[in-house]
């Protein structure tokens, strides 16, 4: 069903005659890029034949339908826009930099086509407690039953290195892959002893997890952010407010690494100018502010922050609508 943009696209004319499908790869229906990448795929669409934007119309690409699209999230998404099957997706900062440069766990296996359109807002590592139980530390999962995230989530990836510096890993713990929704549904169930989750809050299994079961967020120390931030550079201390979840009236101190919006060089420039205006424009920071929680969090203010230090390019569509802005001189 889906058209290879980067062939068929060569004016903003074309999209008035045909519509234009646009692959947007997220995250399960239980945590946050899949609502969020829904929210853009919304901002950035203009079907054929919709009203204009100054008719009271949709605000986006003329043309263009994109899709949201449920994934097993960061590496996935990586991945699929590297090799074509995706125009876009949601992935988190540590996993674009280093399968861009095929590094850590991706050494040898490089993915030199992505690029940045921008970043969105931070993803907070959630580690989920049963109600009433509590850690020290990381190294106190040993031998206990952990859900460690999706395979092919940035998530476990992240969260075996940082495990690994507790000297906890799959020989001592009895290790689960699962999503956020089947994570949270296994803990109620007393199947999981802890599991972990990287989302911008709230995340909705937990939401319904806090409100039916009950559950605790652990807390880490400010040493234990700091060794987590020299295991995973990526990951950098946040925090998440009392009273986002039923039961949880504490602040939780937790790492945190950026959601971006990445896409891939073969599209063609004109196009991402396009959907990066789209995603900026009046009409979308209305539909931010109204859907999930963490789209207020989305800004054009906050959009290239921390990206030059990642290395991985801007895609020159997006970098010459920045260049307009004045935000890249």
């Amino acid at each position: 069903m889906a058209i290879c943009l980067g062939a068929m696209i060569a004016s903003t004319s074309a999209f008035a005659q045909s519509p234009t499908f646009f692959r947007i790869g997220t995250g399960g229906a239980g945590g946050t890029y899949f609502p969020i990448g829904g929210t853009i795929a919304n901002a950035i669409s203009a079907p054929p034949g919709s009203r204009p934007c100054d008719e009271g119309g949709q605000c986006g690409v003329p043309g263009l339908i994109a899709i949201a699209q449920s994934t097993t999230a960061s590496v996935f998404n990586a991945a699929a826009v590297q090799n074509g099957q995706l125009e876009a997706g949601l992935s988190a900062a540590d996993v674009v930099h280093d399968t861009y440069f095929g590094v850590r766990k991706f050494e040898g296996k490089p993915h030199p086509k992505l690029r940045i359109v921008a970043n969105l807002y931070p993803e907070d590592l959630h580690l989920v407690l049963p109600k009433g139980q509590k850690i020290e530390s990381l190294a106190d999962l040993k031998g206990e039953r952990v859900g460690i995230a999706q395979a092919g989530s940035g998530t476990q990836v992240a969260v075996l290195t940082m495990l690994d510096g507790w000297g906890v890993n799959r020989d001592n713990i009895d290790a689960a892959e699962l999503g956020n929704s089947q994570s949270a549904e296994r803990l109620a169930d007393g199947q999981l002893d802890a599991y972990f989750y990287a989302a911008g809050w709230p995340v909705a299994a937990m939401v319904q997890l806090a409100s039916t079961k009950g559950m605790e967020l652990h807390s880490f120390s400010d040493a234990d952010l700091k060794k987590i931030n020299d295991l995973v550079p990526a990951y950098i201390p946040s925090q998440i407010p009392a009273g986002v979840y039923d039961g949880i009236d504490y602040a939780v101190k937790t790492p945190a690494v950026s959601a971006l919006f990445i896409v891939s060089s073969d599209l063609d420039e004109e196009l991402v100018y396009g959907l990066t205006k789209a995603l900026w424009n009046s009409n979308t920071r209305k539909i931010l502010d109204n859907g999930h929680a963490k789209g207020k969090q989305i800004t054009l203010e906050t959009a290239l922050d921390g990206v030059a230090v990642l290395e991985v390019p801007l895609h020159p569509g997006a970098a010459r609508f920045y260049k307009e802005v004045g935000m890249i001189k």
